[in-house]
């Protein structure tokens, strides 16, 4: 499995890491925009991510809109269903907006709440990734 962190702290983005190695091999982002241009070069490579964890405040571009280019991104490219990539939103926000904006209009699978706990992250990754 290939995961994308996508974190400005570097902290979280370490525990993160930490946390889904032993599933993953995992790639990091420090913002929003890197994160787009590493997501893009995956996409054109059809190497893409299986998980991508995505904080939403971050400088340069927010959680929200790289959920939105990478859903758009595979709505043109015809990836559905289970080929999507499955995102984890992972923040601080714990507002009603911010979530229902998360699974409605980018469809995330799971919003974590920061600080983030490894057996609530790994049951998500068991629920949504691993075969059952």
């Amino acid at each position: 499995m290939k995961v994308l962190i996508v974190e400005d702290e570097f902290i979280s983005r370490t525990l993160l890491s930490e946390f889904l190695s032993p599933y993953a091999i995992c790639d990091t982002a420090a913002d929003g925009k890197e994160a787009l241009e590493i997501l893009t070069k995956a996409h054109e490579n059809n190497d893409r991510y299986d998980l991508v964890c995505l904080d939403i405040m971050m400088p340069e571009l927010d959680g929200h809109a790289v959920l939105s280019h990478l859903r758009r991104m595979e709505h043109e490219g015809n990836v559905a269903g289970d080929k999507i990539t499955t995102v984890f939103m992972t923040t601080a926000l714990d507002d009603a907006r911010n979530i229902m904006n998360a699974f409605n209009l980018g469809r995330c699978q799971a919003y974590l709440i920061k600080p983030i706990l490894r057996d609530r992250l790994e049951a998500h990754v068991r629920e949504f990734l691993l075969p059952h």
